[in-house]
């Protein structure tokens, strides 16, 4: 089918934001342009793919499924023409690396300072994700790496290009609430009030997952989106926090790490590129600053 990229990239444009003259204003066109274009990529996909009324836009079923491949395919078309534009110059490309809020805390800022000082001149954006929600940011080319945990379901094991570290996940807590034995089942541990990150995190099916295995099923009391939160609600008693040990400061607070008799694996942050595309300037000097633990293939599941 022999249809012109300008149609999509118009059809992307009204498709997000919902409106023929937003979408006008963001192609410098004129608003009976954007609608002639609709008007003619409908015709030749023989599809409606706006409901159009007087007061909104919306998509219809083929609008959404096509928005769905039309999106990433237009982001990776830019980061093409970007990395073309910036191949012979380092310093006027930009770095886009998606990670998690709590990965940024704790293990990126210091490769971030040391980047930005080494390289001042090249932009620098981070934009925040669940290790899940990153994947879905490299598979659209909307990032150019991503620094995520691992075990991950969502990315492909070829996508890894360095193992960061190996981290273990610990249940913490207060023992002027909680004064645990020596060594407690995971059987026995569920009976206590569990805190945990949301269920859309990779920690989280990571635990449920480790129970399931036990034959048990997790109910958690508190499910948050950040480990600080889960760290000062640990603190005054409301549960026993499950979180990576990376996380804890020393002398932070006052918890304890509680002790299962059934062994709880080994995780790895791993950083990721999209091996579809082929990586910025940037992006391969940022992978060259960023630590590197135990070669992948080696790790633990």
């Amino acid at each position: 089918m022999d249809i012109n990229y300008e149609l999509y990239k118009v059809f992307y444009h009204v498709a997000s934001t919902l409106s023929f003259s937003e979408a006008a204003k963001q192609l410098f066109i004129s608003q009976s342009a954007v609608s002639q274009a609709i008007k003619t990529l409908e015709r030749k996909l023989d599809q409606p793919l706006f409901v159009r009324s007087t007061k909104k836009v919306a998509l219809t079923p083929a609008g959404i499924i096509l928005l769905k491949h039309v999106e990433p395919a237009l982001h990776l078309i830019r980061r093409g023409e970007q990395q073309l534009c910036d191949a012979t110059a380092l310093g006027l490309s930009q770095l886009h690396i998606g990670a998690s809020d709590t990965i940024c805390r704790y293990l990126l800022v210091p490769v971030l300072k040391q980047f930005h000082e080494r390289f001042p001149g090249v932009p620098i954006k981070v934009t925040n994700a669940t290790s899940l929600g990153c994947v879905d940011l490299l598979e659209q080319g909307k990032v150019d790496l991503i620094i995520t945990n691992f075990p991950n379901r969502r990315l492909n094991s070829s996508y890894v290009k360095k193992t960061i570290r190996s981290f273990q996940d610990v249940f913490l807590a207060n023992p002027a609430y909680y004064n645990l034995p020596g060594e407690i089942s995971l059987k026995q541990l569920k009976e206590y009030p569990i805190l945990t990150l949301e269920s859309k995190c990779t920690t989280s099916e990571f635990l449920h997952q480790l129970f399931l295995q036990h034959q048990l099923q997790l109910i958690p009391q508190v499910e948050l989106s950040s480990n600080d939160l889960l760290l000062d609600l640990a603190n005054i008693g409301i549960g026993i926090a499950f979180l990576p040990d990376y996380c804890i400061k020393a002398g932070q607070s006052d918890l304890y790490t509680v002790r299962t008799k059934e062994t709880i694996p080994m995780r790895r942050i791993v950083a990721a590129v999209n091996t579809a595309l082929l990586p910025s300037s940037a992006t391969e000097e940022f992978l060259r600053l960023l630590p590197e633990a135990e070669p992948f293939a080696r790790c633990s599941s």
